[in-house]
């Protein structure tokens, strides 16, 4: 019987903004077991590849080219042949100057399956992103894309008295190297020497920067800035709008990369509020809960638990393996009737309040002493308390309760493990110390970024801690501190703006 032949999709990542990728891109893209990829996809795109997925790494960026266009055909070919379902993912969009055609023109010739879905060029999505509207009905009404770029050791071919005679936008991509001819084409066809004109470098992105000025002096404007690549060049009157319409820098959060160190499950809640306000989350999961090879004590808690008067949790993880617990033995929320409630702050809290149930106690202040404390002062004598917590807990809070002559019974249900599995796209970012700060929202996390990372200079990154035992966790491997007001994540990315 022959063997299933695979398919090809060739997906438009979009710019490097991760929001700009579309909802067909994103969902082709989560369910591909090979991914072929380029340096220029951003690396919040690239993180978004699936774990199980195998990636192929043909290292395409400006100038830089280690695996030849005709071998990328090949690969994609061979892996289609082998019955994967393979993604082609390149920066902006697979037909504009990105070799599509080319890739395709292999699969056709052997009857591969294959589908396009387009992306998001970064000729209009960059300027945007630089306040420059590519039309405008007082000044233009044409738009040109140009490749800057020529075979190696050939100037571009092109027609510059063609261009100027539009009288339309002009858009270069891939043009920084012949930015200087560039502008000297277009001066030599008859372009005005004070047509305005920008360059954009790193657009969509935290690192995001622009030059305005004019088609005769643009040139040494860049020099001055020293722009490099991917940058793309605009020329035309529109680029007189982007002071104007500047939006980008005006967010709180722009041009900072933030390292969120949240275990998988979680990072996305913090990355959004990141990203919201103008920033860039590089997504570094340090750790991972998992439940106990040993369930016997969890299961013998939960056989009494009609026995407690009260159910403390020091984490959002012990209240889901609560409810995984009660699900494996056939039971519901009905066996928590009539027993109250203690967490250690609003995280924990909202796990309970997802499932519709209010807690009794959350100290104002989130952390283990004033839960303990707390605890001290509400807990009857008569009453038994039961903490469902990690295997390696704060001994405060066992040291209060214990002061307090409180009858509890601490039984750990789940570990917190180290685990950087899949991360080598952040961790390329972190080891070139790209990036303002890192999050951390437990000592735990400290102690896996650490665990994952143990040639950082630590003294060079900004710490910024969910709370006091975390930022001094921090503080041992000589961290810069900022310490959040509260155990919030709002209040953590106050912590950023304040600075």
């Amino acid at each position: 019987m022959a063997a299933t032949v695979g398919k090809v999709w060739l997906v438009g990542a979009g710019p490097s903004d991760p929001g700009l990728i579309t909802v067909k891109g994103l969902n082709i893209l989560k369910n591909a077991n090979v991914v072929v990829y380029d340096k220029l996809v951003g690396t919040q795109i690239l993180n978004l590849i699936p774990k199980s997925a195998h990636k192929i790494d043909v290292g395409k960026s400006p100038n830089n080219h280690p695996v030849p266009q005709s071998e990328i055909n090949k690969i994609l070919l061979e892996q289609a042949l082998l019955g994967n379902k393979v993604v082609r993912l390149k920066g902006g969009d697979s037909f504009l100057f990105g070799r599509g055609g080319e890739e395709l023109e292999l699969l056709a010739a052997h009857n591969i399956p294959f589908e396009v879905i387009p992306g998001v060029t970064s000729a209009i999505s960059v300027p945007a992103y630089a306040g420059i509207p590519v039309t405008h009905r007082d000044f233009v009404s044409s738009l040109h894309i140009i490749t800057g770029h020529a075979k190696a050791g050939k100037e571009p071919n092109i027609d510059f008295t063609a261009l100027v005679n539009t009288g339309g936008t002009l858009v270069f991509l891939m043009g920084v190297a012949a930015l200087q001819n560039i502008c000297n084409g277009l001066i030599q066809a008859g372009m005005p020497k004070n047509m305005p004109a920008a360059i954009i470098e790193r657009g969509t992105t935290a690192r995001q920067r622009k030059v305005v000025s004019t088609v005769s002096s643009l040139y040494e404007a860049a020099i001055e800035e020293h722009i490099q690549n991917p940058s793309i060049i605009v020329v035309g009157k529109v680029c007189t709008f982007s002071e104007q319409f500047e939006w980008v820098s005006g967010r709180p959060l722009h041009g900072k990369r933030v390292v969120v160190t949240r275990p998988e499950h979680l990072c996305s809640v913090l990355s959004e509020k990141i990203r919201s306000l103008g920033g860039e989350a590089i997504e570094f999961p340090c750790i991972k809960t998992q439940a106990l090879a040993d369930q016997k004590p969890f299961e013998k808690a939960m056989q009494e638990i009609r026995s407690y008067n009260w159910l403390v949790f020091t984490s959002a993880a012990g209240v889901e393996m609560l409810f995984e617990k009660l699900a494996e033995t056939g039971r519901d929320i009905r066996e928590l009737w009539g027993i109250k409630i203690a967490v250690i702050g609003s995280g924990t809290a909202k796990a309970f309040q997802k499932r519709g149930i209010r807690v009794d106690y959350m100290p104002t202040t989130y952390n283990i002493t004033h839960l303990a404390q707390g605890l001290a002062e509400r807990v009857k004598t008569e009453e038994k308390v039961l903490i469902l917590r990690a295997l390696i807990g704060s001994k405060e809070l066992n040291r209060i309760l214990l002061q307090a002559s409180v009858n509890y019974n601490d039984v750990p249900v789940y570990e917190t493990v180290y685990n950087t599995e899949h991360c080598e796209f952040s961790q390329e970012v972190i080891q070139n110390g790209d990036f303002e700060y890192a999050a951390f929202t437990s000592a735990s996390t400290v102690r896996g970024f650490v665990n994952a990372l143990p040639d950082l200079v630590y003294s060079k990154i900004k710490a910024v801690c969910i709370g006091e035992e975390t930022a001094a966790e921090a503080k041992k491997y000589g961290m810069q501190i900022i310490v959040a007001k509260k155990a919030t994540l709002d209040d953590l990315v106050e912590a950023m703006l304040a600075q």
